[in-house]
């Protein structure tokens, strides 16, 4: 079987396509929906295998999911009656486990639930990709951080998270989005230096306003944050990038 592809140019190309959602916005977005009890539409959802899992995994933990316009890709979530006592469960320590995205609940449910628990994630294999920076800016944020070795399990607790002046030790854009997701409801000011700025976490942070957030520094590496009490559902659009 051959090994390389050859490709002829000089040849005018027409017609249409509809590009799918970005699947790690997709991911981010989806986690984001934990922050309020009121209704949050998400259009253009991507249907592939982990943002499938996600959606499982929310629902698990009690997120109303009407799939009525699945097959357009538009989904309604409703996040009034989560579950929290299921976070030390097996079943959910199991399907946390079963994919990547799975960590950026944990900002979230801190925020408005004032824990976090998290299996040791599962995913993609391609190399070296810590958690420190989620959980080093949760605890800046106040939270107290607890690994247990055995299960390979994390859990961050707070009842009321306060904002602070943190310096990311790298600009991780899921590490950024997390610290985002649960800083919006802390307490006071929040700014993170070396934040990431991708345009993933660009939409997520507009998102977040349109909720009620109050995010300043959208698109640069330098974000602030006034924390609010709660949080509005709004209709959103996954956008595909």
């Amino acid at each position: 079987m051959s090994q390389a592809f050859e490709v002829e140019g000089g040849r005018r190309l027409k017609g249409e396509l509809v590009p799918q959602g970005a699947k790690n916005e997709a991911l981010q977005i989806l986690c984001a929906v934990l922050l309020t009890p009121e209704k949050v539409v998400i259009e253009n959802v991507p249907d592939i295998v982990d943002v499938n899992k996600l959606i499982d995994l929310l629902e698990f933990l009690g997120v109303a999911v009407d799939r009525s316009k699945a097959a357009e890709g538009t989904f309604t979530f409703e996040a009034r009656n989560v579950e929290v006592d299921k976070l030390n469960s097996p079943d959910f320590k199991k399907k946390g486990a079963a994919l990547r995205g799975s960590v950026m609940i944990v900002g979230p449910l801190l925020a408005r639930y004032g824990k976090g628990y998290i299996p040791k994630p599962g995913g993609d294999k391609i190399g070296r990709r810590r958690l420190d920076t989620h959980f080093i800016g949760f605890q800046n944020l106040g939270a107290k951080f607890t690994y247990e070795e055995g299960d390979e399990f994390y859990k961050v607790e707070s009842p009321k998270l306060q904002g602070t002046y943190m310096h990311l030790d790298e600009a991780s854009v899921t590490g950024t989005a997390n610290i985002v997701m649960a800083a919006v409801m802390a307490q006071g000011q929040t700014t993170i230096y070396n934040a990431a700025c991708e345009p993933y976490l660009q939409q997520l942070c507009k998102m977040l306003v349109r909720m009620g957030a109050k995010i300043d520094g959208i698109g640069s590496n330098l974000l602030r944050i006034e924390g609010v009490d709660s949080l509005g559902g709004q209709p959103t659009v996954c956008y595909p990038i």
